[in-house]
């Protein structure tokens, strides 16, 4: 089987005159213990950063080794080969760039000077991905030098690939046995007729990465005229015929994204997705959501009856939920298994990236400091495993591993209209169901939808299919469906009521939750609930954090904190998921809503203006919940959208989006409101822990994008 290899996301990108490093937002380079974690994954090689910008970012000086050689020699210490990487879709140093004539030169200098510094390093790659650098660089002025013709593309790619090169050679002189790792997108395009002229450029382009260090671009080849026609010499194409320099392996970095398509009808898209090539205007979409994928299998197999070179798939990772992240990764490591087997050299699988990366979702273009998961979750300078760690892990260690989510298919498959629904919606006989209880609340309806979104198998009860107040209930429910994990969405929410209605609110929110947690513990099942801000009492102005001292005001409260208690002493891996006011799309059970239907019937609206929350976004809360129970997290967490916001604002808000005037909204205080029992006058939630929702502005924006009453 491959090899376990890992990887990080450490671009140093420049747009204008502004740097901006990765690892720097990451934290990677103040925290301890990220390489120790990342061995304890089992990977046997490490794509590590010794990048040019880091280290000698202005001309002529001297280069400060000192950090870069502690982690190299404790990733050699841990037995893990570094693949030390120099350049990594960045442009060089602000004092050289991509379109400069010397940069080759320039590069192959500094090359050298790693292989003085590390002459024991084995594994290099100069410059990744340097055709998808060279698209977005010289193609589409996305990053420096932000140029956007085939003329500027293609010199920023000959530059990239003469650095290599002379890197390499200049490396060798140092170590004869250095050897290459070239990495580039494995991509595909797709069409429909009319743009197949398009589809099969593409297809050609998408190669020139190695064709170029194969020396395969000579005269015969199908792009020679394009160059010769951009302005490229003869001359420049014959150094790589003379100078050849196949790489030891084709690293092929493969993503959901990877494969396109392209489309004339641009009405049916997004007009996000729309480009033109001067001849037609068409659509560019992932090929997963409009046509039947060639697939990781074929694209692999080709490039190796391209090329006869060992490979490396030197970049797997989906930025989606949980489960969509584990499936892909397991899909891509069964692929290259299934491959070994039919005798084409897979070399190995690199898990990518293992802290996460930022601003990915733009393209680096904007910066809104959007954290995408990885391996691990670093957004709170922690090194906190998500479930990916365990799947790597066993896959390392035995080649396998299995899970009752891996047994459904991902939403490449799901979504995709050009297949069969026999494989559209794979289904293992007898497999584990998630079981939910609380069919008829705003929770367990928005878990219903998001498992059916998420393709995750699950079973919903209601109060008349479960007494959860009743032991012998549980356990039959728990021996006829033989859930892999319980949700527990069932509430008594009636704030005020529960001062009057106390032992019926303690049953449903104290003992039920403990009798659960209990016989989940008995039966080895993982176990999730959900509490309240109103454990607090308000008396804190700052949001509160999961260590922070509790002290409700209600019964409600009151009954929610003896359910954490009875929960955790009955099974301390159970997870417990403290939220705020919800507000969703699904139901009219919220206050969004209505505010909203006041105003319609041109009611007044009462809302108070000096009780602080941070409303939680249902459907956010129900996304985070479920990660964090695939990744088996345990105790208590805060799960809110970030931001504060008072009740008569959050009320003046929602009139606002909605087209309504603010004038009918009566602002009032806590003690003019007809209220049983009392409230926290702040009760807004933050995580220490390690997780965020996203802002309370960008929820609401998705509240009237999404409602659907």
């Amino acid at each position: 089987m491959p090899e376990m290899w890992g990887g990080l996301e450490c671009t140093i990108n420049r747009r204008q005159d502004i740097f901006k490093d990765q690892l720097h937002l990451l934290q990677h380079y103040n925290r301890i213990g990220d390489v120790e974690a990342f061995a304890r994954l089992g990977i046997k090689a490490l794509r590590y950063p010794v990048l040019w910008e880091k280290h000698c970012n202005l001309k002529d000086e001297k280069i400060n080794w000192s950090w870069t050689s502690k982690q190299l020699a404790l990733i050699r210490q841990l037995n893990i080969k570094p693949v030390a990487g120099l350049l990594h879709h960045g442009s060089g140093p602000a004092f050289t760039s991509l379109v400069d004539e010397n940069f080759p030169r320039l590069l192959a200098d500094y090359a050298r000077e790693v292989a003085t510094q590390f002459p024991w390093i084995e594994y290099y790659t100069p410059v990744n991905e340097p055709l998808t650098t060279a698209r977005f660089s010289g193609l589409y002025g996305y990053w420096y030098p932000h140029l956007k013709t085939a003329h500027d593309f293609l010199i920023i790619l000959l530059n990239q690939l003469e650095g290599t090169v002379l890197s390499m050679k200049a490396i060798r002189e140092v170590n004869p046995f250095a050897k290459l790792v070239q990495t580039e997108d494995l991509g595909h395009t797709h069409s429909t007729r009319v743009l197949k002229y398009q589809a099969d450029f593409e297809n050609h382009r998408r190669w020139l990465t190695y064709d170029l260090l194969c020396g395969k671009v000579d005269q015969q080849h199908p792009l020679y005229n394009y160059f010769i026609e951009n302005g490229i010499a003869d001359e420049r194409l014959e150094f790589f015929t003379k100078n050849t320099c196949v790489p030891d392996l084709a690293g092929f970095n493969y993503y959901v994204t990877s494969e396109r398509y392209l489309d004339h009808r641009i009405e049916r898209f997004d007009p996000c997705v729309w480009g033109s090539n001067g001849r037609h205007r068409y659509a560019d979409t992932e090929a997963a959501r409009a046509v039947k994928q060639t697939g990781l299998r074929k694209l692999l197999t080709k490039a190796w009856n391209r090329y006869h070179i060992p490979i490396a798939i030197t970049e797997a990772h989906l930025h989606c939920t949980r489960d969509e992240q584990l499936r892909w990764f397991k899909e891509v490591w069964d692929d290259c298994c299934y491959l070994t087997k039919k005798g084409i050299p897979i070399k190995a699988v690199t898990a990518w990236s293992l802290l996460g990366a930022y601003d990915w979702d733009s393209l680096l273009v904007r910066d809104e400091d959007n954290y995408q998961i990885g391996v691990y979750d670093v957004s709170h300078n922690k090194v906190r495993p998500t479930a990916m760690v365990k799947l790597i892990q066993s896959l390392s260690k035995n080649g396998d591993y299995e899970h009752p989510i891996l047994n459904n298919n991902g939403w490449w498959y799901r979504h995709n209209p050009r297949i069969d629904s026999s494989v559209k919606n794979k289904r293992v006989t007898n497999n584990r169901p998630l079981l939910i209880i609380g069919k008829s609340g705003t929770l367990g309806n928005a878990f219903k939808i998001i498992c059916e979104h998420r393709g995750i198998d699950f079973i919903i009860l209601s109060r008349q299919d479960i007494d959860i107040t009743n032991p012998e209930n549980i356990v039959r429910a728990l021996e006829l469906y033989k859930p892999w994990c319980v949700i527990n969405s069932a509430g008594y929410v009636q704030v005020d009521n529960a001062e009057r209605d106390v032992n019926r609110c303690f049953a449903v929110n104290a003992l039920a939750p403990g009798l659960l947690a209990s016989e989940c513990q008995k039966h080895d099942i993982p176990f999730m609930t959900f509490s309240t801000d109103m454990v607090f009492n308000g008396d804190k102005r700052s949001p509160y954090i999961e260590t922070d001292k509790t002290a409700p005001l209600n019964m409600y409260g009151k009954s929610k904190l003896e359910g954490e208690a009875s929960v955790l002493n009955a099974n301390p891996t159970a997870l417990i998921i403290r939220t705020s006011a919800f507000f969703g799309p699904w139901d009219r059970y919220n206050f969004a809503y209505n505010v909203m239907e006041s105003l319609d019937k041109h009611n007044y609206c009462d809302a108070v203006k000096d009780v602080l929350i941070s409303p939680t976004y249902v459907p956010d809360l129900v996304n985070a919940s479920l990660d964090l129970l695939i990744d088996d997290a345990a105790g208590i967490w805060h799960l809110s959208n970030m931001g504060s916001i008072s009740w008569a604002d959050f009320a003046e808000e929602i009139a606002q989006r909605s087209g309504h005037s603010k004038n009918k909204i009566i602002l009032k205080t806590a003690e003019e409101m007809d209220w049983k029992a009392k409230r926290p006058p702040y009760s807004v939630l933050e995580s220490e822990k390690g997780i965020t929702l996203p802002f309370l502005s960008n929820a609401i924006d998705r509240y009237f994008s999404e409602k659907a009453v």
